[in-house]
């Protein structure tokens, strides 16, 4: 008996004790460039592939720079990551877009577009201090042979080169410079490039068709003030000449499932080809992830004088809301009024509607998928309205990347440029692109891959007579040089 209440009170003392002792607390790990990443393990981030940190404990009292790293609302939102530590001093990092000061970086596109936030960046970046600057950029010397009576065959480089600058005006305000600029006038001509079916703008004052027009040498200049009211709220303006108004998706060079194709879609005209716009002004409103906003702008695209600066006009509108729901979904439905866009024909107005759903998934370390939906649609004077549909993935595994796009586009006999009663008819197209790209440099601040891209394109019978009986079809062979993907021991070597 004595030996059973003996063992029953040493019992009863030690879980006593145990019950009030304090328990270690679990380590939690997180990713340097996407906070919002937590785990009770060590491991590699989702997204982007870096080694996860341990979280630093914080005791102090916060500070309107020092956010919970727990809480994902907060810092999804938050132009300040947390403090944490990888075995030497903390860094602050500080991954904002240059357009609006509560967006991540990554989910910055074209103009004032939005991308998936989970997107990966392909750039080179500076710390000036508090300043940033990205670098980005694409070159594709190439070999293209396109088949049927209307095609050709050339070497070329489209190719195209962004800086984006962010200075901050204080905790809650910041400007944003970008410039963007396009050694196509040299490299294209004033043609173009040989893109079977492709149309818009014009050479010699006449209207371009199965070509590609070359982009002009300065393709954005633009200023951005943005301005945090909550850490919810927030706001910008955007002034570009040239710039990109508030409509369309970001334009194909910008998006991840379309970088690795050198050519523009054949519905480039139809969902993203406001772009380079000679005077725009932009204002925004961003809650959360929503985000509304208008442009007034100048609705005639650029001249065939590619090394100027074209007259402003401002006599077109514009607006678009995006919605980005998760980190890996970017949607937008836009609507724009554009008033004599071609210098061809002044008398022609334009409406266009546009809608589209980007998504994003890195799968694991230095491996990512994106795929994009475009729906485009024009309603002309005289013409009325033609659509557009887009559907292109790109798949990235370390050096090796495949992509595809496929395309249906209304075109009229008008754009097409053929003649007689065909002027006036509507006639379906499509096109079918599959490439593939492998980087013998990789990694090293410079990416250089050899690439190869087959296009087969289905036309109706009536167009026979212009284009020949045989199968319409293109291939290229190239270069794809870019920049490195951007990583997180860059950043911290820059902010040394």
């Amino acid at each position: 008996m004595l030996r059973f209440l003996l063992t029953f009170i040493l019992v009863a003392i030690t879980s006593a004790l145990l019950a009030k002792a304090p328990k270690p607390e679990a380590t939690q790990y997180t990713c340097v460039m996407h906070p919002e990443v937590i785990q009770d393990h060590p491991g590699r981030c989702p997204k982007c592939g870096m080694k996860l940190v341990p979280v630093k404990k914080d005791r102090r009292h916060p500070t309107p720079n020092t956010e919970d790293p727990t809480s994902k609302t907060e810092t999804a939102h938050s132009t300040h990551h947390p403090h944490m530590e990888e075995g030497h001093a903390m860094h602050e990092m500080k991954m904002q877009s240059s357009v609006n000061l509560t967006d991540p970086m990554s989910r910055e596109g074209s103009g004032t577009s939005w991308l998936p936030d989970s997107s990966p960046m392909y750039g080179r970046m500076f710390m000036l201090g508090q300043d940033m600057l990205m670098l980005h950029g694409a070159a594709f010397p190439r070999y293209t042979n396109v088949r049927t009576r209307r095609g050709d065959d050339r070497i070329d480089a489209p190719n195209w080169l962004m800086g984006m600058f962010s200075h901050p005006l204080s905790d809650n305000a910041q400007l944003g410079v970008r410039l963007m600029m396009s050694l196509d006038p040299l490299t294209e001509g004033g043609r173009g490039y040989p893109l079977l079916f492709q149309s818009g703008e014009s050479w010699h004052d006449q209207p371009l068709h199965d070509r590609q027009h070359p982009h002009d040498l300065f393709s954005e200049l633009s200023l951005t003030y943005s301005q945090k009211f909550t850490p919810d709220l927030s706001s910008y303006i955007y002034f570009g000449y040239p710039g990109e108004p508030a409509l369309g998706p970001p334009t194909f060079m910008h998006r991840i499932s379309a970088m690795d194709d050198p050519d523009a879609p054949l519905g480039h005209h139809w969902q993203d080809s406001s772009h380079v716009t000679f005077g725009v002004a932009t204002g925004g409103l961003v809650w959360r992830t929503v985000k509304i906003e208008g442009s007034v702008f100048t609705g005639r695209e650029p001249d065939e004088d590619r090394y100027d600066f074209d007259r402003p006009r401002f006599d077109s509108a514009s607006g678009r809301i995006s919605w980005n729901p998760t980190p890996d979904l970017a949607l937008q439905f836009s609507h724009g009024y554009l008033k004599s866009p071609e210098g061809l024909e002044p008398t022609v107005n334009r409406h266009r509607t546009t809608a589209s759903i980007i998504y994003n998934k890195a799968l694991g370390h230095d491996a990512n998928w994106a795929t994009t939906f475009v729906w485009g649609q024009n309603d002309d004077t005289h013409e009325g309205k033609t659509q557009s549909f887009l559907l292109e993935s790109d798949f990235q595994h370390g050096r090796d990347t495949f992509y595809t796009r496929l395309e249906r586009v209304e075109k009229s006999g008008h754009e097409l440029v053929l003649d007689g009663a065909d002027l006036e008819k509507i006639f379906p197209i499509y096109a079918a692109s599959f490439g593939y790209v492998h980087d013998f440099a990789y990694g090293d601040g410079i990416d250089v891959g050899l690439g190869a891209q087959f296009t087969i394109d289905h036309r109706p019978d009536e167009l026979d007579r212009y284009y020949g009986d045989e199968v319409g079809y293109g291939l290229e062979v190239f270069l794809r040089i870019r920049p490195s993907l951007h990583r997180h021991h860059e950043m911290a070597d820059a902010m040394k």
